[in-house]
């Protein structure tokens, strides 16, 4: 490596965060603010009331217009929640989509129903923000795209919120720019030590509470917490798996759920020459967040907020070369000997995301996580749960890339 080329590496390392054109765009440089968007929140759940306080610190972009939920309790905890708004409240959402004054919907819902809300809220003209994962089948996600092309004028963003956050967006700059050199392993985690079960105050209402148990409406722990890692993979490296394998089972709580409490995964990206491991847990939370992405040069361990660098050996006496030559900035290290990737504290994902949803819908441009990302990476949920419940090898279908 030529002597620019190790200035130029070790910059990256030990400066300030840079800022490509496109993360600049994402944390709203520039932006003119033309007034305050009016959302309705459809879906008053844990999640749902967790972005209405995002929504209320962003009041010069929303304001919150609207609430709806099919359970009573809810519903007054949305209307709560939103306060010191007096959103109108709803029971069935296709009544707040006739409220021709809300601007834009965020849906909050048991997986099995977003693509139907979403579907019904393009078509009512609604600018949506779908939440994770963007749809239940690979059928859906296909059906979906499409019906996003007939409206091109409307902003659909899907809500992988983590990767909107200047430490993801470093990430990719430095995939892109080869400081991680050639990456064939990724390993990724994200185990917790509980039940995931919520309270119920009506036996009745178990299914409907705790919808994340049951195959009819979830996607399990793949399209709840793992999909965040692989689409971040999708993305960065612009690629999918041609290849998954997976095995999982209700091995700890033997409690009436169906979907499993402990998962594991294996994808395949040929073209990349990686193979991407990603594993949930209910039953120990030592790992809790695991994402590492190992490259012939070095490795990257991230936590949500935090993230650091690993070279090897090589790659560190080069740092090191370059630090005593050029009198740059010297590289901090933490006690492991990681190189931290940001020196700045960063806001919850959800913030950059809305940050960016309102960009996006006032200067009609297109998300960082839009309706093809959100498609792709609802196919690869699909496949992983197909593999593991089905106990087959799933292949990415050459119908896909249609999307």
């Amino acid at each position: 490596m030529i002597r620019r080329e190790f200035i130029k590496q070790a910059g990256i390392f030990s400066g300030g965060l840079l800022l490509h054109s496109s993360m600049a765009d994402a944390f709203g440089a520039g932006i003119e603010k033309p007034g305050v968007l009016n959302v309705g929140i459809i879906g008053c759940g844990d999640r749902g009331q967790g972005m209405m306080q995002t929504l209320k610190g962003l009041n010069s972009q929303f304001r919150i217009a609207a609430v709806c939920d099919v359970l009573d309790f809810r519903l007054k905890e949305g209307q709560k929640a939103a306060q010191p708004a007096s959103p109108g409240a709803y029971k069935d959402y296709r009544k707040l989509l006739d409220n021709r004054s809300v601007d834009a919907v965020v849906i909050a819902v048991p997986l099995n129903m977003h693509f139907g809300i979403a579907a019904d809220a393009l078509r009512a003209g609604k600018h949506v923000y779908l939440e994770k994962t963007m749809t239940y089948s690979v059928a859906q996600a296909v059906d979906l795209v499409a019906l996003a092309k007939k409206y091109p004028h409307l902003t659909l963003q899907v809500g992988h919120q983590y990767r909107y956050t200047p430490l993801y967006f470093r990430v990719k700059q430095i995939i892109d720019d080869g400081y991680l050199g050639e990456v064939t392993q990724i390993d990724c985690r994200w185990d917790r030590n509980w039940n995931w079960k919520r309270a119920v105050p009506d036996p009745s209402l178990e299914r409907q509470i705790n919808w994340r148990m049951y195959r009819e409406y979830s996607g399990g722990l793949p399209a709840e917490l793992l999909s965040h890692q692989i689409d971040f993979i999708n993305w960065a490296f612009d690629t999918h798996p041609d290849t998954v394998l997976g095995t999982g089972g209700i091995d700890v709580y033997k409690d009436g759920r169906e979907t499993f409490d402990n998962v594991q995964a294996i994808l395949r990206y040929s073209e990349r020459g990686m193979i991407g491991n990603f594993g949930a847990t209910c039953a120990n939370a030592h790992d809790g967040y695991m994402f590492r992405l190992k490259g012939r040069k070095g490795t990257i361990s991230l936590l949500m907020n935090e993230g650091f660098f690993y070279p090897e050996k090589e790659t560190r006496k080069e740092l090191e070369v370059v630090d005593g030559v050029t009198g740059a900035t010297k590289i901090e290290l933490s006690k492991d000997g990681g190189i931290p990737l940001l020196k700045e504290p960063v806001k919850d994902g959800t913030w950059y995301a809305f940050n960016d949803f309102y960009k996006c819908i006032t200067q009609q441009q297109q998300p960082t996580s839009n309706v093809l990302t959100g498609a792709k990476t609802a196919i690869c949920v699909d496949m992983i749960n197909q593999a593991t419940y089905q106990n087959t090898i799933q292949e990415w279908k050459s119908s896909y890339n249609l999307i």
